[in-house]
């Protein structure tokens, strides 16, 4: 989650240069816990910046929560811009002998693993894929800590979220590219609103426009409203604008820098709209005029995790691996703090009670590959 100390800490920096050192210390020490040395780290985002409010920064502030801690520890983000699977890896390469730890943020990644070979004294934090070999094939290794989520999770509580504060009985998610991790959004959401309708009698439609619907890394179409890209907001603000014409009244929005135009439109709508936000804590961006338009947030809890490996990393007890995480260990989750969202006691109980089952296994929302749809998902029925 944003923590204000952070992101005061990352402002200053990035408004001179994309470039931040937390301090003059020196590089790794292959595990040595002395306070005045700590770990050289890298953190490589694609096509977005660790600015971007959302899944980027939350990465970025689990690596400055670690030099807090460790002040002798520095970062440097590296952003390439365009998107391109390729690129994204020739940025990591670029860089890997510079660094002790690389943190790679996106699906785009995954294919690190040829890199990762071939520099096994670096160690690298990949987020939201597991590594992957030349052939496209799943692979774990020893040198990567690769982390994916129970995004479904987060987005099933956004789901009942929008269903129990809709006033129109018509809301939406807004997805950035048909990556797993934004499947699982979508169809965690819509199990959601499916699952308030079944036991809270809320009625909510789910609004998709079929001119913006995904397509899914198998070359499936998943439906629902996908920008087709993390950084054009341009297009999301019209895709927000169309979806308010079409009467929704809260929108989830799992699509990075493209998000930032859905909450323009949001903001800018002159009615009575509210936007969920994604991945981090998003309070503090729905501020407009004397009133905020986040109702929520769903959480994936990235940058705490980020900080635990940082942590072994230094210690020496690292361990590399493929890790599934997910609500049993905190690691998914909404925003219920009255005093960063905008829902009621009432509305927080009820989604609190349905969590509790998806933390025990009661409930598991659809997912992109899980064989299961929103509309007949384990748990539906599960009270």
């Amino acid at each position: 989650m944003k923590r204000k100390s952070f992101l005061a800490l990352a402002g200053a920096f990035l408004a001179g240069a994309l470039l931040f050192t937390a301090c003059s210390g020196t590089s790794g020490n292959n595990g040595s816990t002395d306070g005045s040395k700590g770990l050289k780290i890298a953190i490589v985002s694609s096509p977005t910046g660790v600015d971007d409010g959302s899944f980027n920064q939350e990465n970025y502030n689990g690596i400055l929560s670690f030099i807090d801690a460790h002040p002798g520890s520095t970062v440097t983000p590296v952003q390439e811009t365009t998107g391109d699977t390729a690129m994204a890896i020739k940025a990591v390469e670029d860089i890997v002998v510079d660094y002790d730890v690389i943190v790679c943020d996106g699906f785009q990644f995954a294919g690190i693993a040829e890199v990762a070979k071939d520099n096994p004294n670096t160690k690298f934090i990949l987020v939201d894929s597991y590594p992957s070999d030349a052939d496209g094939n799943e692979v774990a290794l020893d040198n990567v800590y690769a982390m994916q989520f129970k995004e479904q999770e987060g987005g099933f509580a956004a789901g009942m979220a929008a269903a129990l504060k809709s006033k129109t009985k018509k809301v939406a998610v807004v997805n950035g590219i048909a990556f797993p991790s934004n499947v699982n959004y979508q169809y965690g959401f819509m199990s959601g609103v499916n699952y308030a309708n079944k036991h809270y009698n809320t009625g909510v439609e789910v609004v998709e426009l079929a001119s913006y619907a995904g397509t899914d890394v198998t070359g499936a179409n998943v439906g629902g409203n996908y920008v087709g890209s993390f950084s054009d907001p341009a297009s999301g603000k019209v895709i927000g604008e169309a979806l308010i014409k079409e009467g929704c009244d809260v929108i989830f929005v799992a699509a990075g820098g493209s998000g930032t135009g859905v909450l323009t439109a949001v903001k800018e709508s002159g009615s009575e709209v509210y936007m969920i936000g994604c991945d981090t804590d998003q309070f503090a961006d729905g501020v407009n005029g004397d009133k905020n338009v986040i109702l929520t947030s769903a959480l994936k809890v990235m940058g705490a995790n980020d900080k635990k490996v940082l942590e072994t990393v230094l210690d020496g007890s690292f361990k590399g691996g493929n890790y599934l995480l997910g609500a049993d260990t905190d690691s998914t989750g909404y925003v219920s703090d009255p005093s960063r969202c905008q829902l009621t006691a009432d509305e927080i109980a009820k989604i609190d009670k349905a969590f509790a089952l998806v933390k025990n296994g009661t409930i598991v929302p659809a997912a992109n590959f899980s064989g299961t749809t929103p509309d007949n998902f384990q748990g539906l029925d599960a009270e």
